[in-house]
């Protein structure tokens, strides 16, 4: 089996993703939020410190990360949980002569241990989506699977629901 990668991720609609570049992160966190890019675009700029057509740097999408996963993050109107994955998600265990070693997983045995949910994961100088086990990636990194993860988050988009109340 080879990595599903979902096309439909790799066009956004906006103008504003038409005008930018090195947005791997801004595309992974509105696929992955559920939100529109412009939202995510904002969102990146504002809290992870992006600038305009530079990426965003590792180490301050993982603190980032860990403020939010005691309070979440806010995606424009939309609340997002954050669920930063420790290495028990970003390592596999084997055992090389006679001992057990851990190493990195790859982008290919992260999706497949990971079948449900939607997830930011990082490997170096690029950040991709993985929703429900497919990889949503685009351009020329979507056939490089055995890339290293390096980190992973766990993004649960909040669900609103409209209710109404017969007696108020």
């Amino acid at each position: 089996m080879y990595l599903d990668i979902q096309k439909n991720y790799s066009v956004f609609s906006s103008p504003l993703a038409s005008k930018e570049k090195n947005d791997c992160f801004v595309r992974a966190l509105a696929i992955a939020g559920e939100v529109d890019y412009t939202i995510a675009h904002k969102v990146a700029k504002e809290t992870f410190a992006r600038k305009d057509k530079k990426g965003t740097l590792e180490k301050v999408i993982n603190s980032k990360f860990e403020e939010a996963e005691s309070k979440g993050i806010l995606l424009g109107d939309k609340k997002a949980k954050v669920e930063v994955l420790g290495s028990k998600s970003t390592k596999n265990r084997y055992k090389f002569n006679g001992d057990f070693v851990w190493r990195k997983k790859t982008l290919k045995s992260f999706v497949q241990s990971h079948p449900k949910g939607n997830y930011i994961v990082t490997v170096a100088k690029h950040a991709v989506a993985v929703i429900d086990g497919e990889l949503a990636d685009w351009g020329i990194e979507a056939f490089r699977p055995t890339r290293k993860v390096l980190s992973a988050y766990k993004i649960v988009p909040e669900i609103r629901t409209l209710q109404l109340s017969l007696f108020e």
